[in-house]
């Protein structure tokens, strides 16, 4: 998510080195690849994208990202017909990352989302926000965002892209299963075991004290990728 979130401190971030850097693109892929951040950089043109961010703690953001949509890359290394699903690792390094001697988590992060979830051209692989490289702390030196789906869906600091056939196990719904599903799409009607998600309370307006507004379906993005589910049972696939 933004900022101080489920993962690393934004205070130890300075110590994160982000060059060199590559990411390995593998798994149910007809050209696997290892690239590094300057050809993922030249990849496909980058484009700002202003983007709702939805955190599943109840509050929200409004980020402009720069990137391209994730599918180009993956469209580059060409899905084998077998490929269902992709499945996201970030960095894990202890000697820079202090945090991941906890044990809260089965390191290292990962996410995944359906292929065509993933396809999906709102699904970004960010390098910027508000007009700069991303800072550490907000996943640098790339990470995805997928803007219809609870922030910490949006895998930061990636180092691999794993094309699958099965379903990848998730960090947090490894963690905990009653409380974080694999799909994880905003939902107001599907409440965290602990706290309602029908509001949210926007970064930026008023203070600690606004009023909270109404949480969208898909985060507001319905229209653009309600067919994605169609004639699932949102509850249930959570």
């Amino acid at each position: 998510e933004f900022g101080l979130d489920k993962g690393e401190p934004a205070r130890n971030a300075g110590t994160l080195k982000t060059r060199p850097w590559t990411v390995r693109i593998e798994g149910l892929v007809q050209k696997p690849q290892t690239l590094d951040i300057d050809s993922l950089l030249k990849l496909s043109a980058q484009e700002e994208r202003i983007y709702r961010l939805r955190c599943v703690e109840g509050w929200s953001m409004v980020i402009p990202w720069v990137g391209y949509s994730l599918s180009e890359l993956l469209k580059n290394v060409q899905p084998l017909s077998s490929a269902k699903y992709v499945e996201f690792v970030t960095l894990a390094d202890k000697a820079q990352m202090p945090g991941l001697r906890s044990g809260v988590l089965d390191w290292p992060y990962t996410e995944g989302l359906r292929l065509d979830e993933a396809m999906h051209p709102l699904t970004l692989l960010a390098f910027g926000m508000y007009g700069e490289v991303l800072p550490n702390q907000n996943g640098a030196p790339v990470r995805l965002v997928v803007p219809w789906k609870y922030g910490f869906k949006s895998a930061k600091s990636l180092v691999a892209i794993r094309l699958t056939d099965k379903e990848p196990g998730t960090a947090w719904n490894k963690a905990a299963r009653n409380e974080y599903g694999f799909y994880s799409n905003v939902n107001p009607e599907v409440d965290h075991p602990r706290w309602s998600q029908a509001t949210e309370r926007r970064i930026g307006e008023g203070g600690l004290f606004a009023k909270k507004r109404k949480t969208l379906m898909f985060n507001g993005y319905g229209d653009q990728v309600a067919q994605l589910y169609a004639g699932m049972d949102l509850k249930k696939f959570y």
